[in-house]
């Protein structure tokens, strides 16, 4: 095994500035910024010596799909990671698409989900080209859109013929090396009671006092049919939003009377072994027992992911070679044993992980820089903890696809 002393010198000044020009992209979800973004790196592989192409994805969208080309006989490794970004929040601080540096971070909106995975291995392999290097292997870059939406842009790579020996998704681990993580379930709960005027609210059947009475439960919940205390970490379910009023079309202009109708909208996160419909039996049995509480009340859950891909759990044996060959690296870049496992909070995460797993039976692991800041106000990615990544990765691809 080659050691970290033994590779070539990183430009970090541009690495990091090509990082910052990925980050000036406005690539929000399903706009023109993202198909300018997608071009954009189709271009830079080009010019960087890989076979390159975009890939046409549902609701006019692109991919940017780039392969290094081996020489033949050595395993294949594919890099993963989307470009579409999430919405700028207020509390902000500096611009969020500058792609600002400062001696320690680097800033914007997706840097650290998840535009620094995506630029680490692109710089890891322009590292080894530039220097030189021959692989046996191919090393496939995949840029993705509609993570998002649960995982289209890595669905349709997939249906043209994407796929590899083994892979790593870039989704920000703060660098550890995510062997399990959630599916990811949306629901809504629809509670229905009895109103009354406030002067009789004790004939009534309350739907927002017993909605408020049903959060915390559900909230604290854990699903039935996990296979390890491992798999049972990841099981988590939360109730983000409540509106109660009278009626299905949740009028509010007479709150004297006693709220008829709840509806609750939430996430759930189940492991491997897990699924959809025992998940949504266990959340319907607990609204069964909330209604039994209180006479005259009924209530439903409703599965609300149809409108869009499952994204479905995943996990890898750690002694997976790829999972192996990360906490070689690991060690040899940072000089410890590299955090493995079902690592909370990333492990409630849903990622395009669990298309190559689930889809093409691929082993792979979930490994990038970034998470401690992501999805807040400045978000931002530690520049040690991106090159760190590059070294990672340059490693690994050494390790899998072998010199030629």
């Amino acid at each position: 095994m080659i050691k970290a002393s033994q590779l070539p010198t990183i430009d970090r000044q541009s690495c990091i500035d090509f990082l910052a020009r990925m980050v000036q992209h406005k690539s929000y979800s399903e706009t023109e910024e993202e198909r300018i973004l997608a071009r954009y790196m189709n271009e830079q592989m080009s010019q960087q010596g890989l076979e390159s192409q975009l890939q046409s994805v549902p609701g006019d969208r692109l991919n940017a799909i780039g392969v290094w080309k081996g020489t033949g006989g050595g395993s294949s490794l594919l890099f993963n990671g989307h470009l579409d970004t999430n919405p700028v929040t207020e509390g902000w601080t500096v611009d969020p698409w500058q792609g600002k540096v400062d001696e320690q971070f680097i800033y914007g909106i997706g840097v650290s989900n998840m535009k620094a995975g995506d630029a680490a291995y692109f710089c890891a392999v322009k590292t080894l080209m530039d220097a030189g290097f021959k692989l046996k292997g191919d090393v496939i870059l995949t840029y993705v859109v509609g993570e998002l939406q649960g995982g289209i842009g890595t669905i349709a790579a997939i249906e043209h013929g994407i796929k590899a020996d083994y892979f790593i998704n870039s989704e920000p681990t703060d660098l550890q090396a995510l062997t399990m993580h959630a599916g990811s379930l949306m629901f809504t709960i629809e509670l229905t009671g009895s109103t009354r005027h406030l002067s009789k609210r004790e004939e009534a059947v309350d739907a927002l006092a017993a909605a408020a009475e049903l959060i915390p439960e559900l909230n604290a919940m854990t699903f039935h049919g996990v296979k390890t205390a491992e798999h049972q970490k990841i099981n988590r379910c939360h109730v983000g939003s409540l509106h109660s009023a009278l009626g299905k079309q949740l009028d509010e202009w007479r709150p004297p009377q006693v709220a008829d109708f709840a509806r609750l909208k939430g996430s759930a996160r189940f492991a491997p072994g897990q699924n959809v419909a025992t998940v949504l039996e266990d959340i319907q049995a607990r609204i069964d027992q909330l209604c039994a509480r209180h006479p005259g009340l009924s209530g439903i859950v409703i599965d609300d992911s149809h409108d869009r891909p499952l994204m479905a759990p995943f996990e890898v044996d750690p002694d997976s070679k790829i999972v192996k060959a990360v906490n070689q690296a690991y060690q040899q870049v940072r000089g410890e044993e590299q955090p493995t496992g079902a690592i909370t909070p990333p492990a409630f995460y849903g990622t395009d992980a669990a298309h190559f797993y689930q889809r093409l039976g691929m082993q792979g692991v979930v490994c990038g820089p970034g998470g401690k800041y992501n999805t807040m106000p400045d978000e931002r990615v530690e520049l040690n903890d991106f090159i760190d990544m590059i070294r990672i990765y340059m490693l690994a691809i050494i390790e899998i696809c072998e010199l030629a």
